[in-house]
C-alpha cells in the first residue's frame, strides 16, 4: 500500500469509531482490507470482535507479535475533519485509528514478501475499557501461537513527525479504575441536624484521599490518585442523600497498588463511622504496568535510526496500556510514535498528523524484519 492508500484507511477508520467488544463495523472494515492482501501466506481468524492475522515464514525459527487496539472513545469529536466522526459522541481521541492504519501497512508488507520467521498480528478490542489483553491472552484462540516476543505502538502528540521514543524498564504505570458510591440521609437544608450529608462527606474524603499519598507512600515511590468527577444533589436547598465519585490510581510498582488500595479501604471504614453512612468502593478495570525489555529496546533503537528516523529516551509515564499484559507473559517492548498534534490523548480536538503514518510503518515493518 502507498501512503495515499493508507491516509484514505486512515481516514474512514476514523469515521467508524466504536467502544470496546461492540467493534462491529471496525472488525467488518478491516476484514475487507485484509482479504484484499496477498493470501497466500496468512492465515485470518477472529475472535468476539477482534482479528489474528498470522503470517507464515519461511524457515521460521520463532513467532514475533504485533499488536494494535482498535476501539474508539465516548467523547464527542471538535475537530475540523471532513472525515469527522460519523458515530454519535463517539472519537477516535486516541489515535487508535492511526494505530490500526500502521499495522495493515506493515502486515500488507509482511504478507506480500514474508521473512524467515511467522508473524502475528493482533488486532485487539477494548483496549480503553474493559479492557481486552487479558482475555485475549487467556482464550485458546491466542495460545496455540505461542510468541516468543511482542511489541506495539502509542502515538504521542507531544513529539514530532520523524521521532520514536522508548526505554528499558517502566513505560506505563500501573492503574485502576476508581468509583465510590455513598449513601447517607437526604433532606431539607434548612434541618441539616436531621440528615446526613453526603456533599459535605463526598468532599471532605476526596481531601483525605490525598494523605493517603504524601503521608502512607515512601516518598520514593510513586502513586497518585485522581478523583475526575463528583455527581451529587438535585436541587440548591436539598441535602444530597448520595453522591458518587470517579477516579482512577496510578503507581510505578504494582505493591504501590495494593498498598493504596488497602489504605483507601481503611479510610472508608473510618468514614462509615465518623459519619454515619455507607460507602461502597467499586476498581473498575485494571492495568498492569507496561515493562519494556532491554534486548529489544536496544535493537529497535539501532534499526530504526539506520532508517533515519529519531529515537529519544523516554521518561516513564502515569499512563496506562493493557499491553502491559502482554509484556507480563511475553517479552518485548512498547514505543512511542511522534505526531505533533497541538492537543493531546483523549482530547476532542485531537489532530495527529498523518505523515506520521509512514514513519510508523517504516518502523513496524524494520523491527519485525530484524527482532533477532
Amino acid at each position: 500500500m502507498d501512503n495515499q492508500q493508507l491516509i484514505k484507511i486512515r481516514r474512514e477508520l476514523h469515521q467508524i469509531p466504536e467502544l470496546g467488544f461492540q467493534e462491529y463495523k471496525t472488525q467488518k472494515y478491516l476484514l475487507n482490507i485484509i482479504d484484499k492482501m496477498d493470501q497466500r501466506h496468512i492465515h485470518v481468524t477472529t475472535w468476539h470482535t477482534g482479528i489474528f492475522v498470522f503470517v507464515k515464514g519461511k524457515n521460521p525459527s520463532k513467532t514475533i507479535g504485533y499488536r494494535t487496539d482498535i476501539d474508539g472513545l465516548p467523547i464527542v469529536e471538535e475537530t475540523d475533519f471532513s472525515f469527522s466522526s460519523l458515530h454519535e459522541k463517539h472519537m477516535h481521541a486516541c489515535g487508535h485509528d492511526l494505530h490500526m492504519t500502521i499495522a495493515l501497512g506493515a502486515l500488507d508488507e509482511i504478507s506480500r514478501q514474508p521473512i524467515e520467521d511467522n508473524v502475528l498480528f493482533i488486532f485487539q478490542p477494548a483496549e480503553e475499557g474493559p479492557g481486552g489483553a487479558r482475555p485475549i491472552l487467556e482464550s485458546e484462540a491466542f495460545q496455540q501461537w505461542n510468541l516468543d516476543c511482542i511489541f506495539a505502538l502509542h502515538i504521542a502528540p507531544e513529539l514530532p513527525v520523524g521521532t520514536v521514543s522508548s526505554r528499558t524498564g517502566i513505560l506505563f504505570a500501573n492503574t485502576s479504575e476508581l468509583f465510590l458510591d455513598l449513601k447517607g440521609k437526604g433532606g431539607h437544608a434548612a434541618y441539616p441536624h436531621l440528615t446526613k450529608d453526603m456533599i459535605v462527606t463526598a468532599s471532605s474524603f476526596v481531601t483525605q484521599m490525598q494523605q493517603i499519598i504524601s503521608r502512607k507512600l515512601d516518598p520514593l515511590d510513586s502513586g497518585v490518585i485522581t478523583i475526575g468527577k463528583m455527581t451529587a444533589g438535585s436541587v440548591q436547598n436539598i441535602i444530597a442523600e448520595k453522591a458518587r465519585l470517579e477516579g482512577t490510581i496510578r503507581t510505578l510498582q504494582p505493591e504501590t497498588m495494593e498498598i493504596i488500595k488497602g489504605e483507601l479501604e481503611r479510610l472508608i471504614e473510618g468514614f462509615q463511622y465518623s459519619n454515619d453512612c455507607q460507602i461502597t468502593v467499586d476498581y473498575g478495570a485494571n492495568y498492569y504496568q507496561v515493562q519494556n525489555d532491554k534486548k529489544y529496546v536496544d535493537r529497535f533503537k539501532e534499526i530504526v535510526e539506520a532508517n533515519n528516523i529519531t529515537f529519544i529516551e523516554a521518561n516513564a509515564a502515569m499512563t496506562g496500556e493493557d499491553f502491559g499484559y502482554f509484556l507480563k507473559e511475553i517479552p518485548g517492548f512498547m514505543f512511542w510514535l511522534g505526531v505533533e498534534s497541538p492537543y493531546g490523548l483523549h482530547h476532542s480536538k485531537l489532530k495527529p498528523k498523518e505523515e506520521a503514518i509512514d514513519v510508523g510503518v517504516k518502523a513496524v515493518t524494520s523491527m519485525i524484519k530484524h527482532m533477532d
